[in-house]
């Protein structure tokens, strides 16, 4: 398949501030690919490089083979981003949105009123035809995916577009997500917090972390690659006894890691089925008020501890 985003060696800095530092992405066409990682990492600075709105310290960036400094005006002509600081006038209708959008994209009267038609149903049919002061912030976020869509473009940037929404509406836009590149075909770049959203979406993710990625595959491939199973220890009232009961677990047979959760413990352990017994047993034998014990597969936030020495801890 035809590459759509090629970037070698692309950095940005501020001051003496390196935003991003020597990044290098390939994505194919037709994929969804999950840009992730926490705030301040580098995600929106690198889809800003990508999408003509920020040049390159260093290093180039290429999208359908053109480049994103020399070739800013084609490029834009052929992909659509919905970024996290999106511009909505209050005073504006939906459909007055949608209709400027068009018609800097040279639509005709008749392709707008369509785009319209089709696109109504992602904000919702009643809202089109009323003032943006009166849309939730959820229904801002999908006016303005609706927006980056109106001319049909080939390559989607979308930079958190569920931030901040509620559960519905955070379906609502997975559900376009989807439909898009299934039905139409099209590439898209979704940066993102949500553990669960690149895990549900992307058929491949990069882990950004401090302006360098450190990770790169499907979802699968990189849960598969942490090589541990998790077992889950919700904690009753321990008092300052912790530390010990940490101690303790961590001498049983077959447990690599543990951690302190927000609620009891993380134990990472090579096999789960046969470490459950014996980590229950050491619990025990430190008089640990366990409440909840509990074996799971590793998760996208595992594969981020196990790169960078350090949870997420956003959007779960």
């Amino acid at each position: 398949m035809a590459n759509v985003i090629e970037a070698e060696g692309l950095k940005r800095s501020f001051g003496d501030v390196e935003a991003v530092r020597g990044l290098d992405l390939t994505i194919e066409s037709g994929e969804i690919y999950g840009f992730l990682g926490p705030n301040g990492a580098g995600k929106s600075t690198v889809v800003k490089m990508l999408t003509t709105l920020l040049s390159p310290t260093s290093g180039s960036a290429r999208i359908f083979g053109m480049d994103v400094v020399d070739e800013a005006d084609r490029i834009r002509l052929r992909i659509g981003a919905a970024l996290q600081d999106a511009s909505l006038d209050d005073k504006q209708s939906g459909r007055e949105i949608l209709t400027m959008q068009g018609e800097l994209y040279g639509l005709t009267k008749a392709e707008i009123a369509q785009r319209i038609d089709e696109l109504s149903t992602l904000i919702e049919f009643d809202a089109v035809d009323r003032w943006i002061r009166e849309y939730s912030g959820g229904m801002k976020r999908r006016l303005d995916l609706a927006a980056s869509l109106m001319h049909n473009p080939d390559l989607l940037f979308l930079d958190e577009p569920t931030t901040g929404l509620d559960p519905t509406s955070r379906a609502r836009v997975w559900e376009e997500v989807r439909a898009l590149n299934s039905e139409l075909g099209t590439t898209i770049f979704l940066t993102t917090q949500y553990l669960e959203e690149a895990d549900e979406l992307a058929d491949r993710v990069g882990i950004i972390n401090k302006g360098v990625i450190v990770g790169e595959g499907s979802p699968d491939d990189l849960k598969r690659s942490v090589g541990a199973d998790v077992i889950q220890v919700r904690l009753g009232d321990t008092g300052d006894s912790v530390p010990p009961i940490m101690e303790e677990v961590g001498r049983v047979a077959g447990v690599e890691h543990v951690e302190r959760g927000p609620n009891g413990l993380l134990v990472s352990v090579s096999n789960g089925a046969a470490a459950v017994s014996p980590v229950a047993v050491a619990l025990d034998g430190v008089g640990a008020s366990v409440r909840e014990l509990t074996l799971r597969t590793p998760t996208l936030d595992d594969v981020f501890l196990e790169l960078t020495g350090d949870r997420m801890e956003v959007g779960q």
